[in-house]
């Protein structure tokens, strides 16, 4: 009983609360004649309407005046789609900023939820319709053709929605306020369906839904504020816009900001009765960026100049001439539409500069038939100020001639930079006798297609204004009679698209890429992602610093193989006699005396799949020797498996004999001359334990040797093998049944390795190696 007292006594207290605030200006709708359905377009005409009915110069009522305040009032209430949704939801007709309750101080994981928790968790069905969603659906073909390429003129908005989601179907009637006050401004709203189009949330980060994401220029912001107020948006999409839309301009620096229009843009110059630009003129601004200039005037100096109203929002244009402007827009509240409508009347010079494809589309544009042709008179210059009195009396005339309209416009052209397309237009045959130079002429042209040009040059170079006389003359004649459906222009050629002169280099180009992109980046991740994609950042800075690090190293090892190969050419290295070259031998073979030292490496240690190439040879046959064996072992010096020494007999002649004898049947003595091993070669497999062996006597192609070593025991136990291998025989070469010379003792040995890497060459195979001698 006593909670139905208290709710009483509030409901009472909140009527009598509304009924004091409705008495200050009454209910809106009633006062306008509309009901609460209603659109701004339906609202605009209403108030235009009982404007002129109650405008107090038109109506003698008494009232009028009383009147006509509470419809302005009205007006300004619901066409703030702020303070119509407060209107709506609460009966607020007064805007009081202190008075408005604070959002609650919380994380939501969705920024989306706040607008549900002011409304209880109630919402209106009929406006929460979720068919409004489908209406505005694309999808990824349509975003990938159509949005896009828009992109880069109007800020779209994108929300991603599905049909079973709560939270969506809630934020319908804060979508249709958010549609009914930024299309107005410029700005699109579509939509998507994120479980029909998973492919397109993805590329855009959508992470969670609903999600809303701004596309300026073909690049994606998520809008991710805890705060869905429709201020919020706006200065979300302010803040996304090109830095530098809108330059401040002051007195200073105002002539210099007009007189910049050797850019080929108009100056534009707004003034507002605010400290800031609103979103209107921003989005205006984007849009016209590549024609016009726009500049936000702070000075009162420079309103008094131009005489312009303080409580009116002013946009003035101007073209080369910086005295007067050449058009002028003063309103209120200048509608969007109206300023496009201006601007693109006037979004070129009074003599533009074909300075790029999109401006020769659209001051030259394609016309195959030939009563409707347009015609662009073309006054080729160059990119310097001698040539700027031509420029300017080539205007001048263009601004006074009879013939500048839609069918024939005026314009200019850098030679310098748009060579190929002016050489193109270059007759085979000369003019007037003379070759033709195309600087300072003017060449008429009509576009047949996007790539066919008909054309024709006047004779006479165009002179300064005091000698032009003649040059008009001729100008006017060729004009009267080229725009004859009858008369065709005397040649024709095939173009290329114009060179683009704004576009950013290469550099700049980067530049703005990384930005935009680490802007993207910072917007799509949260907290929970920063962290690995911290961690990920500074695994790249890892790489990149290690990376530099190896480098460094590989460039000083770079510096000692240069120095030591530098030392190598000076003949400071002892053993170049033995690596094949002399003092100008660039070594890139490396032969290792086998030592005690590096018997393990070379053999013992060696790795599954390698081998060691050996040469046997004493000190008197070292120099005979070593150039033979270098050039038989050249061709295997990039295999990485193969490795190349040589041995003096004198040093391992012990481990010599006992290899040779592991290879043999166990018991048997050898009796080796260390002059018949002179010239040997071994292949060794550390691995496997087995070695191969080339003797210029130990012909393993020979059908006698072929016939003993059927079997390993006849062929062990055969004499005439032994007399081969250096034992079993006390004769030196001399005393041998065949005379051998020291050179010819490794003539076979390319042959050989060419059947020991064929794998056809016998094997001998032992149970461990044995130890060399220290000494």
């Amino acid at each position: 009983m006593r909670w139905s007292q208290q709710f009483r006594t509030l409901a009472v207290f909140t009527a009598l609360w509304a009924a004091a605030v409705l008495a200050e200006l009454g209910d809106p709708y009633k006062i306008l004649r509309l009901k609460r359905s209603a659109t701004q377009q339906d609202i605009r005409k209403a108030y235009l309407k009982l404007a002129k009915e109650w405008h107090p110069d038109k109506s003698s009522d008494p009232s009028a005046e009383s009147k006509f305040v509470e419809i302005k009032q009205s007006y300004e209430l619901l066409s703030d789609v702020e303070r119509r949704y407060n209107y709506d939801q609460k009966g607020i007709t007064e805007e009081n900023v202190n008075a408005r309750a604070e959002y609650h101080q919380y994380h939501a994981p969705n920024p989306f939820e706040e607008l549900f928790a002011q409304h209880g968790g109630r919402f209106n069905f009929q406006d929460s319709d979720i068919t409004f969603f489908h209406k505005l659906s694309i999808t990824i073909r349509q975003y990938d053709k159509t949005i896009i390429p828009r992109s880069q003129t109007v800020p779209h908005l994108i929300f991603f929605y599905t049909d079973w989601c709560f939270p969506c179907l809630q934020a319908a009637p804060y979508m249709r306020k958010l549609v009914e006050y930024l299309g107005p401004l410029g700005v699109n709203l579509v939509t998507v369906h994120s479980a029909r189009e998973p492919n397109l949330a993805r590329r855009l980060n959508v992470h969670s839904l609903p999600c809303l994401v701004l596309l300026l220029d073909g690049n994606a912001f998520v809008y991710k504020e805890t705060g869905t107020s429709l201020q919020k948006i706006v200065e979300f999409i302010r803040k996304k816009l090109p830095y530098n839309l809108v330059q401040k301009v002051q007195d200073a620096d105002v002539e210099e900001f007009l007189n910049g229009w050797e850019d080929n843009r108009v100056r534009g110059l707004i003034f507002e009765p605010r400290e800031n630009i609103r979103l209107r003129y921003l989005i205006t601004a984007y849009h016209f960026r590549d024609r016009v200039a726009f500049g936000f005037v702070d000075s009162e100096e420079i309103r008094r100049k131009y005489q312009v109203s303080n409580d009116m929002d002013t946009v003035l244009l101007f073209n080369e001439n910086i005295s007067r402007p050449i058009a002028t827009v003063s309103m209120k509240d200048i509608p969007t539409s109206t300023l496009d409508q201006i601007i693109s009347t006037h979004q070129y010079l009074a003599l533009p500069r074909l300075s790029s494809q999109g401006i020769l589309e659209s001051l030259c544009p394609c016309e195959w038939n030939t009563r409707g042709k347009r015609l662009c008179v073309v006054l080729v210059t160059s990119n310097s100020d001698s040539h700027d009195p031509h420029r300017e009396a080539f205007r001048t005339y263009a601004q006074n001639s009879p013939y500048n309209s839609d069918k024939v416009r005026f314009v200019y052209i850098y030679h310098d930079k748009q060579t190929e397309f002016v050489n193109s237009l270059m007759p085979v045959r000369v003019l007037d006798g003379e070759s033709l130079e195309p600087i300072l002429r003017i060449v008429i042209i009509w576009r047949r297609d996007t790539t066919h040009i008909k054309y024709e040059w006047v004779s006479d170079k165009w002179e300064t204004q005091d000698n032009i006389n003649d040059t008009t003359q001729k100008l006017e004649n060729t004009l009267s009679r080229l725009l004859k459906s009858s008369e065709a222009l005397t040649y024709e050629a095939f173009v290329k698209e114009l060179f683009d002169e704004h576009a950013k280099g290469i550099f700049g180009r980067i530049i703005t890429k990384l930005v935009m992109m680490t802007g993207s980046l910072y917007d799509s991740l949260d907290k929970e992602q920063l962290l690995p994609a911290l961690s990920v950042l500074g695994t790249m800075i890892f790489i990149v610093i290690l990376g530099y690090i190896m480098a460094y190293l590989v460039r000083l090892e770079a510096e000692n193989v240069e120095k030591e190969k530098a030392k190598m050419n000076r003949g400071e290295n002892n053993n170049d006699s033995l690596n094949g070259g002399g003092a100008g031998y660039q070594q890139e073979l490396k032969l290792h005396e086998l030592r005690s030292e590096k018997y393990n490496g070379l053999i013992r240690m060696l790795k599954p799949g390698c081998r060691t190439i050996l040469l046997v040879m004493d000190m008197q046959s070292r120099q005979t020797l070593i150039p033979p064996f270098h050039k038989a072992v050249w061709p295997y010096r990039k295999n990485k498996t193969l490795m190349f020494s040589y041995m003096f007999v004198e040093r391992g002649l012990s481990w010599y004999k006992e290899l040779l004898e592991l290879s043999l049947p166990e018991g048997r003595d050898l009796n080796i001359n260390p002059r018949n091993c002179v010239g040997t070669v071994l292949a060794l497999n550390g691995h496997r334990k087995y070695f191969c062996m080339f003797h210029a006597k130990h012909n393993e192609r020979n059908k006698k040797f072929r016939a003993l070593y059927k079997g390993v025991k006849k062929v062990d136990r055969d004499p005439e093998v032994g007399q081969f291998l250096g034992f079993d025989s006390d004769t030196t070469d001399s005393e041998s049944d065949e005379v051998l010379l020291q050179g010819n003792l490794l003539d076979g040995l390319s042959n050989w390795l060419d059947r020991l890497f064929e794998g056809t060459t016998h094997r001998y195979h032992i149970n461990y190696w044995p130890d060399f001698p220290n000494k």
